[in-house]
C-alpha cells in the first residue's frame, strides 16, 4: 500500500522533471543544385508550423560569405540589409525568420565566415591556441560549433539553422563539416537534416529530372550528412514514381521526400503547403518531441483576406534600386501586410527616381493610388525623390517616405514651401547654404563604413493629434533605425513655422523622427524603418495606414 502511494507520488514527479532535463534539437538547413531556391522561407515556414504545435523555436543563418556583414554590400548582389533590434546588420533572411514567426533574434542569429574568422584569428593572437597550429579542423569548425550551440537553452526545444549558399560551393564546406560533426557530440537522435533541393521540369523531355537532386544528396553524403527529409522544389507535381526514385537514389524514406511546389500566388501558402505533406510531423516524431496539434486559423484567415480582397489599388514605389525586388524585400512584404489588414490587393510598380528626372513626376506618377520613397545612399536619382515627393504632397498623394525618404521630404518642403530653394542634404552637396539635412553629430570623424551608423531600436515620443499618433494608438514607440544623417535641429522652428508638423521625436536627444504634412490627407515620412517590424498577422501601423489612404484616394469615400 505504502510502496503504490510512493511509485504514484514519484510518477506524478516525473513530467516536469523530464521538462527540466529536456535537450535542445537541432535542425539543420541545407541547400542544393542552384541558390535563390528558399532556404530562408522553408526554415522560416517549418519554424512556423513547430510554434503552432507549441514549440519554443530560436533560428539561425550562417552566411559563407567573407564580408563581416552585409552592412558593406551592394544591394543589387545581397538585396537589403536587413536590421535587428540590437542593431545588427544582417541577411534579409532574417526578415523572414521575423515575419513568420514570433522568435527573438539577435546578433547570435547570423554569423558570416568573415566573423569566424575574425574570431578564431583574434584568439589567435591572444595567445588562447598556446601555440599550436590553427587550422580549418578544428579550430575554425569548432568555432561554428560553438555558434550553434549557444543558442541551447532550457527555454529552447529546437534551433533551426540554415546554412547559406549551395551544397558543392567551396566557401560552404567549413559549416557542413562543422554540422557534420554537431550530431556526434548531440547524439543522431537530437539532430535532424533538410536538404532543399531542385527538381527541374525539362519542356523537351515533357519530364521531371531527378538527377539534380541525386548529385546533390550525394555531394553532401560525400561529406558524411545523410538528410533526414528532402524539400524539393519543382514547377510541376511529383508523381509516384519520382518520389520513390529520389527516395531510392537518395537513401532516405518514400514518405521523407516532400513536394514544394512554386507558389505563384503567395509565399505565405508555403507553410501550409509543407503541413500538408506533414513535414511537422516528421520532425516532430524523428526527434521524439511532443507537441499540441497545430493552430493555423490566423494564417488562413490571412490566405483569405489575400484571395478575397475587397478593394485594389496601386502604389509607386520610387527609389534607386527600383529594379532589384530584393533590395526593398521588406517594404514589398510590409504593404502586402498592409493590404491584409484592410482587404486589399496591393499592386506595387518600381520606378526608378532617374526616370522621373528624365520624364518628370506628372507623367510617371499619373494614376497611382500612393507613393511610397524608401531608404538608399549615394546622390544617384535623389532629384528624381525631391521630384515625386513634390508631386504627391501638392496632388494631396497619400505618401510614406522612409529614411532617406523622409530627408527628401524635407528637402523638397524647405525648397518649395519655406522658400529655401537651395536646401540640401550635406550627403549629396556639402557647401549648401541651407543644410536642411546633416552628418549626425556622433557620426563626425567615423571613417570605417561597417557597423558604424545608428543602428537598431531608438524609442520616439509622438505628437498628440498627428496621423502617426493616430495610427499607432499609443505616444511612446521603438523602431530600427540605420541612417548617418538627419533632419538637421538648427531649421525646425523654420520649417515648422512654414506648416511642416514634427510628429515624433526622440525623447532625450531631441532628433527629429517623423515628419507630417498636417492639411494633407497621409503625408508621413520617417527616419526609421517600420518595415522591419511587420507581419502578416500583424500589419505595421503606418503600412496600413498608408493602404488605407490609397484606398480612399482610389475609391474617392471617406
Amino acid at each position: 500500500m505504502f510502496l503504490g502511494s510512493f511509485l504514484s507520488a514519484f510518477f506524478h514527479l516525473l513530467p516536469p522533471f523530464q521538462e527540466s532535463c529536456r535537450v535542445t534539437k537541432h535542425i539543420f538547413v541545407t541547400g542544393g543544385v542552384v541558390s535563390s531556391l528558399g532556404k530562408g522561407l522553408t526554415s522560416a515556414s517549418i519554424a512556423m508550423l513547430l510554434e503552432s504545435r507549441g514549440l519554443r523555436v530560436k533560428m539561425q543563418k550562417l552566411d559563407p560569405y567573407i564580408n563581416v556583414d552585409p552592412g558593406t554590400m551592394s544591394p543589387y548582389q545581397h538585396g537589403e540589409v536587413y536590421v535587428l533590434d540590437d542593431g545588427s546588420e544582417t541577411d534579409l533572411d532574417l526578415g523572414h525568420y521575423e515575419r513568420f514567426t514570433t522568435t527573438h533574434l539577435t546578433r547570435q542569429s547570423n554569423y558570416t565566415t568573415g566573423q569566424i574568422y575574425q574570431s578564431v584569428i583574434n584568439k589567435e593572437r591572444r595567445g588562447e591556441f598556446l601555440g599550436k597550429t590553427v587550422q580549418v579542423i578544428p579550430h575554425i569548425t569548432n568555432e561554428i560549433k560553438e555558434v550553434v550551440l549557444q543558442l541551447d537553452d532550457t527555454d529552447t526545444d529546437v534551433v533551426i539553422t540554415e546554412i547559406g549558399g549551395t551544397v558543392g560551393d567551396i566557401e560552404s564546406l567549413p559549416f557542413l563539416e562543422a554540422i557534420r560533426q554537431i550530431p556526434l557530440e548531440r547524439g543522431r537522435e537530437n539532430c535532424m537534416f533538410i536538404h532543399l533541393t531542385l527538381v527541374p521540369f525539362l519542356k523537351a523531355a515533357g519530364e521531371l529530372k531527378t538527377k539534380p537532386t541525386q548529385h546533390s544528396v550525394g555531394i553532401l553524403r560525400q561529406i558524411g550528412i545523410q538528410p533526414d527529409i528532402l524539400v524539393c522544389r519543382t514547377e510541376r507535381s511529383l508523381d509516384t514514381s519520382d518520389r520513390e526514385k529520389i527516395a531510392l537514389f537518395c537513401n532516405v524514406p518514400l514518405h521523407s521526400v516532400i513536394e514544394e511546389r512554386d507558389k505563384d500566388f503567395s509565399i505565405y501558402e508555403v507553410p501550409l503547403s509543407l503541413q500538408a505533406n506533414k513535414i511537422d510531423d516528421l520532425i516532430l516524431k524523428q526527434l521524439n518531441l511532443p507537441a499540441a496539434s497545430a493552430n493555423l486559423e490566423g494564417w488562413h484567415d490571412i490566405l483569405h483576406r489575400l484571395r478575397n480582397p475587397e478593394h485594389e489599388v496601386s502604389i509607386a514605389l520610387v527609389g534607386k534600386y527600383a529594379e532589384h525586388r530584393d533590395a526593398y524585400k521588406s517594404i514589398y512584404e510590409a504593404l502586402d501586410h498592409g493590404g491584409i489588414a484592410n482587404y486589399t490587393q496591393v499592386r506595387v510598380q518600381p520606378i526608378k527616381s532617374e526616370e522621373i528626372e528624365q520624364n518628370g513626376a506628372e507623367k510617371t506618377l499619373a494614376g497611382f493610388d500612393a507613393l511610397i520613397v524608401p531608404g538608399g545612399f549615394g546622390e544617384r536619382g535623389v532629384e528624381g525623390k525631391v521630384e515625386a515627393i513634390r508631386y504627391a504632397r501638392e496632388r494631396n498623394l497619400p505618401f510614406l517616405g522612409i529614411c532617406l525618404g523622409m530627408q527628401c521630404a524635407v528637402i523638397d518642403f524647405a525648397r518649395n514651401v519655406a522658400g529655401l530653394s537651395e536646401a540640401h542634404s550635406t550627403e549629396f552637396f556639402r557647401d549648401t547654404p541651407h543644410p536642411v539635412i546633416c552628418l549626425m553629430e556622433e557620426q563626425e570623424g567615423v571613417t570605417d563604413k561597417g557597423g558604424t551608423m545608428r543602428l537598431g531600436s531608438q524609442p520616439a515620443l509622438l505628437s498628440d493629434g498627428s496621423r502617426s499618433r493616430a495610427a499607432y494608438g499609443v505616444s511612446d514607440i521603438s523602431e530600427r533605425h540605420r541612417h548617418r544623417y538627419e533632419f538637421n535641429g538648427g531649421y525646425r522652428k523654420q520649417l515648422e513655422e512654414a506648416g511642416l508638423l514634427i510628429a515624433g521625436t526622440h525623447p532625450e536627444k531631441s532628433l527629429v523622427e517623423i515628419v507630417e504634412v498636417a492639411e494633407h490627407p497621409w503625408f508621413v515620412a520617417v527616419q526609421f524603418h517600420p518595415e522591419f517590424k511587420s507581419k502578416p498577422t500583424a500589419a505595421h501601423p503606418l503600412f496600413a495606414g498608408l493602404v488605407a489612404a490609397a484606398v480612399t484616394h482610389h475609391t474617392g469615400v471617406k
